[in-house]
């Protein structure tokens, strides 16, 4: 069947379909996206503007159009913190459901951790053991960690590589020229921050033993793997890739003496992301000293992938296969949001709670 999965994140809004069935690795059929960061319409209240709001809505409709031309039977729509956090959220759902008739299920911290968790698992497989991931979305950085399907721990700060942006370089965060180099005070207080919230996320977590895998992802660090070395995306999901903290040191004291327009010259940096890589950057580099890895693995599969794996799950079992029910983590309820297929146009679809 040909799934899809409506991602409205800090920085884009994403609509990827995929030709997946029960028992086999999902395969990318087209995928639409746009540069939208809702959190530059944010009125001074916190909430998100009608402007914001009416770009979001334009998408959505785009993107069930998307879906329904190349026959999607399934959409998952779902948001992040982007939404999540807005003073106005539960509005702007609402809004959305009302005027394109697509339901947005608001995922918490915890859940984003723990089903990215999910997808690095199944990519890794059982031989990889005890796993702890990490993945610097633009509003928070998300940390798991277990050696089962789901995470024993999952955890989200505060540490987005575009909120840190916005907090200490306000003038990258608006968007505005990137000529300007940050200064010496504001990379003291950005890393002064990082550090003190990294250190408090990993008292949370166990000690690690010597064969637990490291592993990483979102675009961030793919980034930063691309420029201390990494394969580019282009040679395929297959190959490779790792970022160790010898090589991301000198890159992040590098980062934070160029300006944005500098960054985006480097291999694996787009324009659009450039103003926030180095926050990123800090934010990784503080996660790594916090939990003392010299090397981690890049990860291809994150959170959308956890998402369309898991509905592929909820299929099997609706369908009577045995599959083993997972653990919830905490009292996150991770079937939330998860929906039967309804074979008609996708734009009609709603998101339903799947239990079982």
């Amino acid at each position: 069947m040909r799934l899809g999965v409506l991602d409205i994140g800090s920085n884009t809004v994403h609509c990827l379909l995929v030709d997946a069935h029960i028992g086999a690795k999902p395969s990318a059929f087209a995928s639409h996206k746009r540069p939208l960061s809702l959190v530059k319409y944010l009125d001074d209240d916190g909430a998100i503007t009608a402007e914001g709001q009416q770009k979001l809505i334009d998408f959505i409709n785009e993107a069930g159009r998307f879906a329904t031309r190349h026959r999607a039977e399934d959409l998952l729509a779902f948001c992040t913190s982007a939404i999540r956090e807005a003073a106005n959220g539960a509005e702007v759902i609402a809004r959305v459901e009302a005027e394109t008739e697509v339901e947005l299920t608001e995922l918490s911290g915890a859940q984003e951790s723990a089903m990215t968790f999910f997808a690095v698992r199944r990519w890794r497989g059982w031989s990889a053991g005890h796993i702890l991931n990490f993945d610097i979305g633009g509003g928070s950085l998300e940390v798991a960690y277990g050696q089962d399907e789901l995470p024993s721990t999952a955890l989200s700060v505060p540490l987005g590589a575009g909120r840190l942006t916005r907090e200490f370089f306000p003038a990258e965060g608006k968007g505005l020229p990137g000529e300007q180099v940050p200064s010496k005070a504001q990379i003291k207080e950005l890393r002064t921050y990082v550090r003190e919230e990294m250190e408090a996320a990993r008292l949370e977590f166990p000690r690690l033993d010597e064969q637990t895998e490291i592993t990483a992802t979102s675009k961030t660090f793919r980034s930063l793997a691309r420029m201390t070395g990494a394969a580019p995306s282009a040679e395929g999901p297959y190959v490779k890739r790792t970022l160790s903290y010898k090589n991301l040191k000198p890159l992040v004291k590098r980062l934070g003496e160029m300006s944005a327009k500098e960054r985006a010259k480097l291999p694996g940096v787009s324009e659009m992301r450039a103003p926030q890589v180095f926050a990123g950057a800090v934010a990784a580099e503080a996660a790594m000293r916090a939990f003392d890895i010299e090397e981690l693995s890049i990860c291809p599969w994150a959170l959308r992938e956890g998402l369309i794996l898991r509905r592929l799950d909820t299929l099997a079992r609706d369908s009577e296969v045995e599959i083993p029910h997972a653990p919830a983590v905490g009292h996150v309820d991770l079937n939330r949001g998860l929906r039967r297929p309804q074979h008609k146009d996708v734009r009609t679809l709603t998101v339903e709670h799947a239990h079982g």
